[in-house]
């Protein structure tokens, strides 16, 4: 990685809003340890200096990574926060909170083992790399050619840091791996010239000089071809040959692997941004099983006729009127509900993003181990609009009573709203605009599945059928996730639970659980966050009545970016006081 570049064109996009002298050093600083050590982002907000490198992945590199970290740290704790404005001051908490909590993670040292065949798969970096990567011009493209060239040491790196893994005690899940090896081996079996990062959107460009983007284009596929694939294929006979031998078979949670406890309760801190113990997430999720078993089973006798939760359960899940016929119907279908969801947020949000949100399929050799659906958000400098991903693949196993839901959350007025808008606020530093809690993130996504039955989004009571079901999808995850982590769950008895209390179909939760045991504590954030955001608002509806207003409320919410729920509760009550 080169060592000395120009300032950052975002730099002062970066300290935004900041006003003490001494925060407002430690923000730039930090903001280009950032940039530096995740240079593919960098280039998705249009800060172009690193666009011809990847961020190392060797070990040493790692922990040099953590140690800038830790100093940025100690600079925030040695300040006093009580000297600041109230601005600086909520700044300097969100700041502190997530390097404490980064810090925290770094002890899990998930790149000696996870392995995964969705989220941190290297095919899959590199493949979204070519996507993602903005070419505007030719030289945009020798930038991206540099960068994949360095592809090879990346899936390299990869593998020595496996190995470390393994002498260390540390393996993912012979499942896991048995996942990405039949992703690796799939994608390995196909020309290289039909691979998605062989295949550029600007393959195709015609104003550029004669010859130039044919040139380019092959200097590309050489590079997949004779740089890329090799080391696709050493790191499937690794995985094969190495890893899937001492794979672990039945504890796949962190719990069997060393520091195990203290990785998790680290997960939990960064993703829900609270210490809370597994044991009390754990219950918190029985309890709102609880809620949704009723609720399922009171919608199945009056929607479909059912008469208990499990013949409602049984009745979503094999009915094959209830689900799609065709990728094209499926896609349609999703269409036709973001373009109604668009129309009706005027009504119910005071302040729209300038983004737009567009709708695409999964990638081929993404969707058969992928989530049901995924969001990635705008590019910074308004080169991509926001992205809701549908995984059309075997479409018969996709209810279409569930997609209505799914849509509000993964795009209006669920993430693309809220990261859209957080990435248009003000005066606030860019962390804050582009980074945040899961909690809220996820928290304020699950909220709009229920604030658009409010929106009259719902088409029909089946699809409010959905709707409890997604909720029972969510709450199950406080279950499963902390059973697999922390209480010794196997892989069979979660998918048994998911089984036993949602509708999801045997294809999703197999996915949805393979996700939680590589992804650990992240989808504890979804309820907790939900449920904070309901109860904010249930409470400034009682003590505001009459005043209460909910576009101004969803303003208060979304106008400072994914803050921490203790940070999100101040913020109600300072504008509910304001508002008595």
């Amino acid at each position: 990685m080169p060592s000395v570049h120009e300032p950052s064109p975002l730099a002062a996009d970066a300290v935004a809003g900041v006003t003490d002298p001494v925060l407002r050093a430690v923000i730039a600083d930090h903001w280009e340890y950032m940039m530096k050590w995740a240079p593919t982002w960098a280039t998705t907000l249009g800060d172009h200096r690193y666009d011809d490198v990847l961020a190392p992945r060797d070990a040493k590199s790692i922990e040099a990574a953590n140690a800038e970290g830790a100093a940025l740290l100690a600079r925030l704790v040695a300040m006093e926060p009580g000297a600041l404005g109230d601005v600086d001051r909520v700044t300097h908490e969100l700041l502190r909170e997530r390097l404490e909590a980064e810090q925290a993670l770094a002890a899990c040292k998930l790149h000696e083992w996870v392995v995964d065949s969705y989220n941190g798969s290297t095919l899959g970096e590199l493949s979204y790399l070519v996507e993602s990567h903005t070419v505007k011009d030719p030289r945009d493209a020798e930038n991206l050619i540099a960068r994949l060239r360095l592809g090879r040491k990346l899936v390299d790196d990869t593998i020595a840091n496996l190995g470390i893994g393994l002498a260390a005690g540390r393996v993912s899940s012979a499942e896991k791996v048995r996942r990405v090896i039949e992703q690796l081996d799939a994608e390995l079996a196909k020309p290289v010239d039909t691979w998605a990062m062989g295949s550029p959107a600007w393959a195709n460009v015609e104003t550029w000089p004669a010859g130039v983007r044919d040139r380019l284009v092959t200097e590309l596929r050489g590079v997949v071809g004779s740089d890329i694939a090799p080391a696709i294929g050493r790191l499937r006979d690794f995985l094969r040959d190495r890893v899937m031998p001492s794979a672990r078979t039945e504890k796949e949670g962190l719990a069997a692997l060393p520091d195990g406890e203290a990785c998790y309760r680290a997960s939990i801190l960064f993703h829900v941004g609270i210490a809370m113990t597994p044991q009390a997430l754990h219950e918190l999720g029985l309890a709102e099983i609880a809620r949704t078993d009723r609720e399922l089973a009171e919608l199945g006798r009056r929607v479909l006729g059912t008469s208990d939760l499990a013949s409602t359960i049984a009745k979503l899940r094999d009915d094959k009127a209830l689900y799609f016929g065709s990728r094209e119907e499926l896609l349609a279908a999703a269409q036709r509900s973001l373009d109604r969801a668009k129309a009706a947020i005027p009504r119910f949000f005071s302040v729209l993003p300038k983004s737009d949100c567009v709708m695409r399929e999964t990638p081929d050799y993404e969707a058969p181990y992928s989530t049901i659906a995924y969001y990635r958000q705008p590019h910074y400098d308004g080169t991509k609009p926001g992205e809701y991903f549908v995984n059309t693949y075997k479409p018969e196993t996709r209810p279409r009573f569930e997609l209505e839901a799914l849509t509000w959350h993964e795009s209006i007025p669920g993430h693309h709203l809220q990261i859209a808008i957080a990435q248009e606020l003000g005066e606030l530093p860019a962390f804050r605009k582009l980074d945040g809690s899961t909690a809220f993130v996820e928290g304020w996504a699950l909220y709009t599945e229920r604030l658009a039955d409010e929106m009259g989004l719902y088409s029909a009571d089946l699809d409010r059928l959905g709707k409890v079901s997604y909720d029972a999808w969510r709450a199950s995850r406080l279950v499963v996730d902390t059973g697999i982590h922390a209480l010794g769950w196997t892989r069979a008895e979660a998918e048994a639970f998911m089984t036993a209390h949602t509708a999801l179909t045997p294809i999703n939760i197999s996915n949805e659980v393979d996700r939680y045991i590589g992804w650990p504590g992240q989808a504890l954030a979804y309820k907790v966050g939900q449920i904070e955001i309901l109860r904010l608002r249930a409470d400034a509806e009682t003590r505001l009545g009459a005043r209460f207003d909910l576009p101004s409320f969803h303003a208060v919410v979304l106008g400072a970016g994914a803050v921490t729920l203790p940070v999100l509760a101040d913020r109600v009550n300072a504008w509910v006081e304001t508002n008595q």
